[in-house]
């Protein structure tokens, strides 16, 4: 009886120590519609309000608080919305958001409760539907729709970071009567479109406890499925704390908190460098975005049309250098185009985002050799010598972002040599090194929460 009783013992004490080592991973796993936001990599978003059409160079400042004197200055005349898409896809681009209402509160769509929108204008008898037919070529196209809604500024009803100008009761009722009219714009934009795969809030939706709109809700209802960026109850990604296309390394896509950023937070410095890397550790999924405009070059940094501003796209060697900092990093990139007046994306804009498709596809295209599956080391053999500058390692963030350290090595000479080697890894990490000559190449994860799920290792010849 006794031996019996010091077998269990034993057996018990066995057990436990298996349960520790195998201890299940409780880090946050993504949704299904925060996956596809991943594995798409890269999107755009258009911008189109009225200063579009008036000539001049943009002033945030200004449009924030002088109302636009005539709006039916607003006359696309060539306007084709297949052609923005068109491009945006040639780019490689696999989203596509529209800002439905920016600074000037002009809506670009048919509201029967906002009246400041493409109902008072001349252009096409008050009948037109921006909205409408870029959804509609979004689909044609094969990319997925998104819309951006600006409601934390608007010159026409006097808001300024949420909150109506004024004071007294006059402020309160405005206040009031502005947040319901922002719940019945997004209920009409949820409900007349079909699905949507994001809906965006320019710098929030803020508190609907405070200044805020209640929008959660009526996205929640209405488009279940569609990504919701975001106020402070949640955030179904993140700013990656600059407008620069890139983002820091390591960057993680847990977060501590349920919100992407606010009001109060937008400049804070531990925030913001919160934004960049992400917490390891964190209790939510909020993958980072890293987003810019594609007229960001020469000291300019435009997300709306302006005259005279061709010099100011960027070149395809930094388009393809964000997109290592950003993709390559475990972001999505999203770049900012800008219609013009004629209603047409500039030529000029669409050879660049054609020539940063091309290159983006010769580069990752076809890769030499691949290897996926479960564990913490992952070798490739190649069948001759090869010289190699650049491999690429993924997860399956369908169980989350396990690995916490890891290095790659090749084969030289009959000798392994540590090529690099880092720490997040997440939907993609694209890893660039001195060329080398090899014939073998392996991953190996020195640190992990849980088995490492490798989507996809796969190394990539030297490309000139």
């Amino acid at each position: 009886m006794k031996k019996i009783f010091c077998n269990l013992i034993i057996l018990f004490a066995s057990l436990a120590c298996l349960q520790a080592q195998v201890k299940p991973d409780m880090s946050p796993i993504p949704t299904r519609s925060q996956i596809d936001f991943a594995e798409s990599e890269f999107g755009v978003v258009f911008h189109y309000d009225l200063h579009v059409f008036d000539n001049q160079k943009y002033s945030q400042t200004a449009n924030r608080i002088a109302p636009v004197d005539d709006y039916n200055i607003f006359n696309p005349t060539k306007l084709n919305t297949d052609q923005w898409i068109e491009s945006a896809k040639a780019a490689g681009a696999r989203f596509a958001v529209l800002t439905v209402t920016h600074e000037t509160g002009f809506a670009l769509y048919q509201s029967d409760v906002n009246p400041y929108c493409l109902k008072a204008v001349k252009w096409h008898d008050g009948k037109g539907d921006i909205v409408l037919d870029f959804v509609n070529s979004c689909r044609k196209h094969g990319i997925a729709p998104g819309i951006y809604v600006g409601i934390r500024w608007n010159s026409i009803f006097g808001i300024h970071n949420f909150k109506a100008e004024g004071e007294g009761e006059f402020a309160r009722n405005r206040q009031l009567w502005y947040k319901h009219l922002c719940e019945k714009m997004v209920t009409e934009l949820c409900t007349r479109y079909g699905k949507l795969f994001m809906i965006w809030f320019d710098g929030g939706a803020d508190d609907p406890k405070g200044d805020g709109p209640d929008v959660l809700p009526i996205v929640t209802r209405y488009q279940p499925d569609c990504l919701f960026y975001h106020n402070v109850e949640r955030a179904d990604f993140r700013w990656g704390g600059s407008e620069s296309g890139t983002v820091e390394y390591p960057c993680w896509a847990t977060f501590s908190q349920p919100y992407s950023h606010h009001k109060q937070s937008d400049t804070q410095k531990n925030h913001l460098e919160l934004l960049k890397h992400g917490d390891p550790n964190g209790q939510y999924w909020m993958q980072a975005m890293a987003d810019s405009p594609l007229r960001g070059a020469n000291g300019r940094h435009e997300w709306f049309w302006e005259p005279g501003d061709e010099n100011s796209i960027y070149s395809t060697v930094k388009l393809t250098d964000m997109y290592y900092k950003s993709v390559g990093r475990n972001a999505t990139l999203i770049l900012g185009l800008t219609p013009n007046p004629d209603g047409l994306l500039p030529q000029e804009d669409a050879d660049r985002l054609k020539a940063f498709g091309d290159t983006i596809s010769t580069i990752f295209g076809t890769p030499l050799q691949t290897i996926s599956g479960q564990g913490r080391k992952f070798t490739i053999k190649l069948s001759k010598k090869h010289v190699i500058d650049q491999c690429v390692i993924q997860e399956n963030i369908a169980k989350g972002e396990r690995i916490r350290e890891y290095r790659i090595e090749g084969k030289v000479g009959g000798t392994w040599r540590t090529l690099c080697q880092g720490t997040s890894v997440g939907n993609k990490r694209i890893e660039k090194f001195p060329a080398v000559e090899v014939t073998q190449l392996r991953t190996i994860v020195d640190k992990a929460t849980d088995v490492p799920f490798i989507k996809q290792f796969a190394v990539y010849t030297e490309k000139h």
